[in-house]
């Protein structure tokens, strides 16, 4: 007879795996959306470099993986129905914001997903409020200064630049944005691939498949893989939203968008840091967008996106407690 804590490790897996692949298509637009709407790559040949980037960022480093498998809850306090329904409430949060073409954040879906399931199974009490508050600071001070660097890029390169044409200016930096349209797409392969590797390890771990939380390499290559997968199906929603529909960019702007909002990420993957890279790219779009003028900004899209982060973390964690209490008696505790 099967053991079912095996099959729910499975079932955890599986799980893990689709939600990377949602996130790669739900975070397409954090690459490519500047290239896109800028022309400086067509819509194929920016997703074909997204989703090879985004899988080779994914095998860098673990930082990311062993700040969210270790610093939200005691592996203790973990079973694999806790991860199961937390990796649910990740995902359907991340449907719902595609759908509507919002540009949420998977990292945020993923920990109020977790932080639910974790309150239904054991209390409040479980969970490490001091992890937890450094996460969410960290979320909370990536979009700051995703803006505040976006903006002083801008304003350097329009400086530096000021007495260049724009139609050769723009020319130049069509060619340079397929550069930072690469470091986007690969420091989003170091962010939030590691996700999942971090809680399919906290999954391991919890069944006794592995003796200490060290991120084994078929995890590392299998997220690696969903994610890249996932980016090159597309996110042509949120794409639209980020691209066409917020702030207006030239070559000159994409290039600045990406080589800041990367710049954010990088520093803060370094440091094991999951920040969210839908959060970083549309701050920094708004900080270029304000360095033209406040109307450069369409407020009301900046509106929606808003309301799009405030609401993700409770309503991931309420779908999350939702599916544990739902599922548990079914499939374990």
């Amino acid at each position: 007879m099967p053991d079912p804590m095996l099959m729910l490790l499975f079932m955890v897996v599986a799980a893990a795996l689709v939600f990377d692949y949602v996130n790669g298509f739900h975070d397409t637009a954090n690459a490519i959306a500047t290239c896109v709407s800028t022309r400086a790559l067509s819509v194929k040949a920016a997703i074909f470099m997204a989703a090879f980037l985004n899988f080779a960022g994914a095998m860098v480093s673990t930082k990311v993986a062993t700040t969210i498998g270790k610093g939200i809850v005691d592996a203790q306090n973990v079973t694999q129905m806790v991860v199961l329904a937390g990796i649910i409430g990740a995902i359907i949060w991340d449907l719902v914001t595609w759908y509507w073409g919002l540009p949420s954040s998977s990292s945020h879906a993923l920990i109020g997903g977790i932080v639910g399931a974790v309150i239904a199974h054991a209390g409040s009490a479980a969970l490490h409020w001091a992890g937890l508050q450094k996460i969410i600071l960290a979320l909370i001070i990536s979009p700051i200064a995703g803006t505040i660097i976006g903006f002083l890029f801008m304003l350097v390169v329009l400086w530096v630049f000021r007495n260049k044409a724009p139609g050769p200016l723009n020319i130049g930096f069509r060619r340079l944005q397929v550069f930072s349209a690469a470091s986007m797409a690969f420091s989003h392969g170091t962010a939030d691939a590691q996700k999942s590797m971090g809680i399919i390890t906290l999954a391991l771990l919890s069944y006794g498949a592995i003796p200490v939380f060290d991120v084994p390499t078929w995890v590392k290559l299998s997220c690696a893989i969903a994610m890249g997968l996932g980016t090159a199906a597309g996110g042509w929603r949120i794409i639209k939203t980020i691209g066409k529909d917020f702030v207006k960019l030239q070559p000159v702007h994409g290039f600045c968008v990406e080589t800041a909002a990367a710049g954010v990420i990088f520093g803060a993957s370094s440091i094991g840091m999951p920040v969210s890279t839908t959060h970083v790219i549309t701050s920094s779009i708004l900080g270029v967008g304000l360095s033209k003028r406040i109307t450069a900004v369409n407020w009301n899209v900046a509106y929606r996106i808003l309301w799009a982060w405030v609401l993700t973390i409770p309503a991931s964690a309420i779908v999350a407690f939702i599916t544990y209490v739902t599922l548990s008696p079914f499939l374990g505790q």
